[in-house]
């Protein structure tokens, strides 16, 4: 047993204490070499060890990586009264503070269906995949920036095979907590292939409530008012997942909120930054990353950029961490940043969406002025109509 030397041990009536549990089938035992139990044995797992430790002085206390409980992530499995219109849901979440973790987990109730058919039918497997990158990890020490390479267009049926090959397939894990380690030991090594920003939807068109394609926001007023169709923004995008395929630290295009849903397969890790902290993680990365800075004071919206949990532990960022299992909603809220892998072939779905609480961020939100893609909403049709 490794001991804190800064812990104080108070002498009790034993010199030492046992607390006795029911054990079914004890199979290792322990003899203690002690006057109260010499020649006696007993179950290894039931011996515990009192101590007190000693009042940290003040100013001395270890600074918290994780978020504070305010902050934490939020999961919420609504009814399917409550599940009926989607943006009175997400205003009761946050009313309830689920925005402050920058992102929730909403479990749908068993009446909601995405697909009737299944994953495995013609019109998903046969789906093209225009354009599959290899994730190509560069740097060390929890730190890396990501090379994007296209690749030949493939259909799903083929990616599928790819992702479950020998060479690309999960491994051998006990637990997601085991998975998360191998992920950032070996990011660097044996490229993923990850289908992005696939435009299209595969949720049923009869799915009136909680539909990605139809969610009913105030974002729909960019293409009422201007004609623009945003792809992935306003329009759906589906994302085909292997193992150790990633997403980097981003928030979404002009501070939105966000909807994914994973239909099939493996789940997503997720991490997640309060929002509150979202400046403090943005001078970490300046700080880490000057060359990208410099070139680009928005680089994050690049999407290139990994910083590992260690990393933020170290600089005392606060965080959040959790896993979406198939059938689970995550919604990240605006200025939320976040970043995540897969952890084996999935499917998901996911867009932007937005709510009056988001006008003031779209206002502030920070541009990328170095790509011709990035994505900028003029806000005069929110300011008139709210």
């Amino acid at each position: 047993m490794s001991i804190n030397k800064s812990a104080t041990y108070r002498s009790v009536s034993l010199s030492y204490v046992f607390w006795r549990v029911t054990v079914r089938k004890p199979r290792v035992w322990l003899r203690l070499n002690c006057p109260q139990t010499s020649g006696s044995f007993v179950p290894k797992q039931v011996v515990f060890l009192v101590f007190v430790r000693k009042p940290v002085p003040p100013g001395k206390e270890h600074k918290m990586c994780a978020a504070k409980d305010s902050n934490r992530i939020m999961v919420f499995r609504p009814t399917w009264t409550e599940f009926q219109n989607f943006s009175n849901y997400v205003e009761v979440m946050e009313k309830k503070g689920a925005h402050r973790a920058g992102l929730a987990k909403v479990i749908p109730p068993p009446e909601w269906i995405a697909r009737k058919k299944g994953y495995d039918a013609d019109d998903v497997m046969n789906l093209k995949i225009p354009a599959p990158i290899s994730q190509v990890a560069l740097g060390k020490q929890g730190l890396f920036q990501l090379l994007h390479k296209e690749k030949k267009p493939m259909t799903v049926s083929d990616y599928k095979i790819i992702a479950e090959s020998d060479e690309f397939k999960t491994p051998d894990h006990l637990d997601y907590d085991q998975l998360e380690r191998k992920f950032w030991q070996n990011i660097v090594y044996n490229p993923p292939l990850y289908g992005a920003d696939v435009s299209g939807s595969i949720t049923d068109k009869d799915v009136d409530v909680w539909n990605i394609n139809k969610l009913g926001t105030i974002l729909d007023y960019v293409n009422e008012d201007y004609g623009n169709i945003i792809e992935g923004v306003n329009t759906a995008y589906l994302y085909f997942g292997m193992w150790k395929s990633l997403f980097a630290w981003h928030t979404e295009d002009m501070d939105l909120y966000s909807i994914n849903y994973l239909h099939e397969g493996y789940p997503k890790i997720w991490y997640s930054i309060p929002p509150e902290n979202g400046h403090a993680f943005e001078r970490l990365a300046n700080r880490f990353f000057p060359t990208e800075a410099e070139k680009c004071p928005a680089f994050l919206r690049h999407k290139a950029t990994m910083i590992s949990p260690n990393i933020l532990k170290q600089n005392a960022i606060p965080y959040n961490k959790i896993t979406q299992e198939k059938g689970e909603f995550v919604i990240t809220f605006p200025f939320g940043y976040h970043s995540g892998f897969n952890v084996g072939f999935n499917i998901a779905e996911a867009i932007n969406f937005a709510s009056p609480r988001w006008v003031e961020y779209g206002k502030k939100a920070s541009l990328c002025h170095c790509r011709k893609d990035s994505v900028k909403i003029c806000m005069d049709t929110f300011i008139k109509r709210i």
